[in-house]
């Protein structure tokens, strides 16, 4: 089979299941695993390069929940006018339990069954491994902190989708964010009235690095070392890849997360450089 991924979570779906041979196109966005680098690239800034796609002569085109909605037309037509005999899989969850299934449906649509269950059920078994945790400490009197999480600077906009949903799991109260529906715009004003005790800023699904990048060029507003959080020295960066892309990753996310809410139960559960406090 040959398979074309047009968003990074897809990409990451499709290496975990051991398709790394079959897949012969990626966007321009796709950079995990390593080996993503030396594949075709068939996006280019936020566009669609459908001619590329039809020169792979594709058996599946697969756009994850990140990507943008009209690219399935796209596809669907551009195929259709080229007579190709080729399916496009559309991902689109809304949480991380529909991140699991939408693991399975790749599987399903690539013959991988086998290797989706296992990977769903490992992801189950870490996240179990964190859920126990979290009960655990809140059976002894821990109380989960309240936060914010921002996946965009300028402009600000409050987190939705699943990442509510990671926080949830990860033992934290996520105070303005949209579960189940799309990030939405929120002003500092509105995070200093509920003041969290923790921020949590994950810019446009930068990497760390990026991450602090985005922080650097917005600036500090106005009233910021005035927060809890911020007086507490709790705001953190983290990479956002790990909340803005539905796929394996979302479980790094949960357990970035769980070791910055409650770090003494957590300690060194998070990945390698998948958060950093604010300097």
């Amino acid at each position: 089979m040959r398979i074309v991924s047009l968003t990074p979570s897809a990409t990451e779906i499709l290496f975990a299941l051991g398709l790394d041979e079959e897949v012969v196109g990626v966007s321009a966005r796709c950079d995990t695993p390593p080996e993503v680098v030396a594949l075709p690239r068939v996006t280019s800034g936020a566009g669609l390069r459908v001619e590329r796609i039809l020169d792979l002569e594709p058996d599946l085109v697969v756009l994850g929940g990140e990507g943008p909605a009209e690219w399935a037309r796209q596809v669907r037509d551009a195929l259709e006018a080229d007579s190709a005999d080729a399916e496009v899989l559309v991902l689109n969850p809304i949480s991380v339990e529909g991140i699991f299934n939408a693991i399975s449906t790749v599987g399903a649509m690539t013959e991988a069954e086998d290797a989706a269950l296992d990977v769903v059920e490992e992801l189950r078994e870490r996240l179990r491994a964190v859920e126990e945790i979290v009960m655990g400490r809140r059976d002894g009197g821990f109380e989960p902190p309240r936060l914010v999480a921002l996946d965009s600077l300028d402009p600000l906009r409050a987190v939705g989708l699943w990442v509510p949903d990671q926080v949830r799991l990860a033992g934290g109260w996520e105070l303005l964010g949209h579960e189940g529906a799309a990030s939405a715009p929120v002003t500092w004003d509105a995070v200093a009235e509920v003041d969290p005790e923790i921020i949590a800023l994950m810019p446009d699904g930068q990497d760390l690095g990026g991450a602090l990048t985005a922080w650097m060029r917005a600036g500090e507003p106005a009233g910021w070392r005035d927060l809890h959080a911020v007086r507490a020295h709790r705001a953190y960066l983290l990479d956002g890849r790990l909340f803005s892309r539905p796929g394996p990753g979302v479980v790094d996310g949960i357990e970035a997360l769980a070791e910055l809410i409650d770090p003494v139960a957590f300690d060194g559960m998070a990945p390698p450089d998948s958060w950093t406090p604010i300097p």
